[in-house]
């Protein structure tokens, strides 16, 4: 499978904005798009005007990258999304804001999605009491989602936990940080996905 081996802040320099793909990092004052805050390659600095595909390709991108997913896993969500009642746009995020390895961010069970998929594959996370070992998994509303016991004195869990709790959990779920325990309340709501994400132009994009 293809994979990204590079530098993750790269990646957030080329997409002019944060990813959140280095964790703690992302906060801090070392963060490379705080600090250079221009495409990378020698002429990142002379960008020129982006045309309406190149715009909607960009967003795309980027909406790709921050949750972690290929190509052909992107499409694939897409399409499922345009098959489904409702807004396009907004399904399609909901449909990546529930997978396990973004929950388990969101949970602050990893200190970046990497991490929290890494956890997942290691098979440190429970579903309703079962281990889940799988990233993409899709997690509805009324699962509680939990780190295995064995897992729960990990020193990098419990610190991206108490990260995450200072930052603030979303509104959709219920997390109780001492038993690194959550139930999900509710699909999340378009307001509670990241606000800078125009999910119509992707479908602009793919309508074409």
């Amino acid at each position: 499978m293809a994979k990204y081996t590079g530098p993750s802040c790269r990646l957030c320099r080329r997409e002019g904005g944060k990813l959140f793909l280095k964790g703690e990092k992302c906060f801090s004052d070392k963060c490379p798009v705080s600090i250079r805050a221009y495409a990378p390659g020698q002429h990142g600095q002379r960008r020129g005007r982006v045309s309406e595909y190149g715009g909607q390709l960009r967003e795309k991108q980027k909406i790709r990258r921050i949750y972690g997913v290929l190509e052909g896993q992107f499409r694939r969500y897409f399409e499922r999304a345009s098959q489904t009642r409702g807004v396009t746009g907004e399904t399609l995020l909901r449909l990546l804001e529930l997978r396990l390895d973004n929950v388990a961010y969101r949970l602050g069970f990893g200190s970046s999605r990497a991490e929290a998929r890494q956890v997942v594959r290691h098979g440190h996370i429970l579903v309703n009491g079962r281990r889940v070992d799988i990233p993409s998994y899709q997690v509805r509303a009324g699962d509680v989602v939990s780190v295995a016991e064995s897992a729960r004195q990990h020193v990098r869990i419990v610190a991206a936990v108490e990260a995450a709790s200072g930052r603030g959990f979303p509104e959709w779920v219920s997390m109780d940080a001492t038993t690194l325990s959550a139930t999900i309340k509710a699909v999340p709501a378009r307001e509670d996905i990241a606000p800078d994400l125009n999910e119509q132009v992707v479908v602009e994009l793919y309508s074409k």
